[in-house]
């Protein structure tokens, strides 16, 4: 039977996950959900639980307590049709040193192809994936002679040969120089926009993050201590911006947590006065480390 992939339904679903090595909890109580077609950035500090995480809605790894659906399927019990339906890039590449680009992804391919008839998707055709990536100029090249951020590229290309629905990057841009980033960014995008490819994400680049997320879920010592877009993580931090001004040949910078109406009231009171008025806002970094510090210390 074919699956469905409607927009808007829930791909991941995962309540008061648990895990737990010896007396150390690992995971605790954690608690979220992502649709089909959404792009959801999991951030945190190293030893947050991300990697852990990750491993268990793969299948990789057996959880204490909870409960997991993935494409409505618990994991642990997931067979090969469901695995065909998930890609993953890790952050190391694998070691196909000997093989060409376009006989490596080829061969790949040919694999999801037995599962054509009974998944929604057809895999990628190998040319079309190949300039999808950025390494159309390099698909006759021996992998060992590919550099690193090549590499980089075709760890994407082997995440995502069999067009699956629900797609895990970890780091996946390490390497990447700036224009490639921009060309993975439209990638991504464009596989959940036209495709409602649902992506998990693990990243240290912030930036990344906020451009491309259309959710940010950040955990730190296991738990999920915030969840939901750049712009409402920030208001919910209730970071202040900073505002600075030029009055009477003076500069004047004041902390806020309402920019604008502050800004309004220093044009009421001065008017004509007030030069080289800037507004810094709470930025994700700010709203970030703000959050993983309040929530580290309370665990202390």
């Amino acid at each position: 039977m074919a699956m469905t992939t409607a927009r808007g339904a829930t791909a991941l679903d995962v309540e008061g996950l648990r895990m737990r090595y010896g007396t150390h909890d690992v995971l605790r109580d954690v608690t979220f959900r992502a649709r089909h077609g959404e792009v959801v950035a999991l951030l945190g500090p190293n030893g947050a639980g991300k990697t852990t995480t990750i491993e268990i809605l793969e299948g990789f790894r057996t959880r204490s307590a909870g409960r997991v659906q993935v494409l409505g399927t618990d994991p642990a019990h997931g067979d090969e049709r469901w695995r065909a339906r998930i890609g993953v890039v890790l952050q190391s590449w694998r070691d196909h040193g000997k093989w060409r680009v376009r006989e490596l992804l080829a061969h790949l391919g040919a694999y999801y192809a037995a599962y054509s008839t009974e998944l929604i998707r057809r895999p990628w055709e190998t040319g079309e994936l190949i300039e999808a990536v950025g390494l159309t100029a390099h698909a006759g090249k021996k992998i060992k002679h590919l550099s690193g951020g090549q590499r980089r590229r075709l760890d994407v290309a082997i995440g995502i040969v069999g067009r699956p629905e629900l797609l895990f990057l970890d780091e996946p841009t390490t390497g990447f120089d700036p224009a490639a980033r921009q060309e993975f960014h439209d990638l991504v995008r464009r596989l959940a926009d036209v495709h409602a490819t649902t992506v998990l994400l693990t990243t240290h680049d912030l930036h990344e993050a906020e451009k491309l997320a259309d959710r940010i879920v950040i955990l730190a010592e296991g738990r999920i201590v915030a969840d939901g877009t750049a712009e409402d993580l920030a208001r919910r931090m209730a970071g202040e911006d900073e505002v600075r001004w030029v009055r009477d040949g003076r500069r004047f910078a004041a902390m806020t947590a309402d920019s604008t109406r502050f800004a309004h009231r220093l044009f009421h009171e001065h008017g004509d006065a007030i030069h080289e008025l800037e507004v810094h806002r709470t930025s994700l970094e700010d709203t970030y480390l703000a959050w993983v510090r309040r929530t580290t210390e309370a665990a202390r």
